[in-house]
């Protein structure tokens, strides 16, 4: 899947302009790239689309207008689309009871070695975080995963012939989310990129 470049991205002001346009339709497209695990744990999956929106929301919080300052942005932003057979996408840790954050993260300690694509009964895929965002005594509540696919696995999602889920077999947090027809079509777009 081809990267963000900075012809890809709108200046400030043009983007004011179409924000809320803009933002509505990033919004209902990721409602078919997001999947609830359990009642604690969600994926968002991520892409051109969804990194471009991303880096804009960026740029206009932090009021950032310098051109290299931009070129981090993107070059940050950049490693969370997947790469050519791969499925990438955000794991977030939903805890509600804010005086219990860090004991309820510490409970999710191990999760990435948790988490797993299936395809059918056939394929098992676990999924590779991102290095840095756990220690054994701290956790983030946002994690980045992606599932790296051989040309069979990808042959079998992309069929629409099996049933998919992403599952989480930790001690603390066993919960199983389904992939669904209008998530695997979107997902199966950045597969063929």
């Amino acid at each position: 899947m081809d990267k963000v470049v900075l012809d890809d991205l709108m200046g400030l002001p043009a983007y004011e302009k179409v924000r809320d346009r803009f933002r509505q339709e990033i919004i209902e497209y990721k409602k078919h790239r997001r999947v609830a695990i359990g009642d604690r744990v969600s994926l968002v999956f991520e892409n051109k689309k969804t990194v471009v929106f991303q880096i804009l929301e960026m740029m206009r919080a932090e009021r950032i207008t310098d051109l290299d300052k931009i070129r981090e942005e993107i070059a940050i932003y950049n490693s969370l689309i997947p790469d050519a057979g791969e499925l990438s996408a955000t794991l977030f840790i939903e805890i509600e009871d804010q005086s219990r954050i860090r004991d309820d993260l510490l409970r999710f300690l191990g999760i990435d070695e948790a988490v797993y694509l299936k395809i059918g009964d056939r394929y098992t895929i676990r999924a590779k975080f991102e290095p840095g965002r756990s220690k054994e005594d701290k956790l983030s509540a946002v994690q980045y995963v992606r599932f790296q696919l051989d040309a069979d696995q990808q042959a079998a999602f992309l069929s629409g012939k099996h049933r998919i889920t992403i599952r989480i077999d930790h001690p603390n947090y066993q919960a199983e989310g389904e992939i669904g027809e209008e998530t695997r079509k979107s997902l199966a777009e950045d597969l063929r990129q």
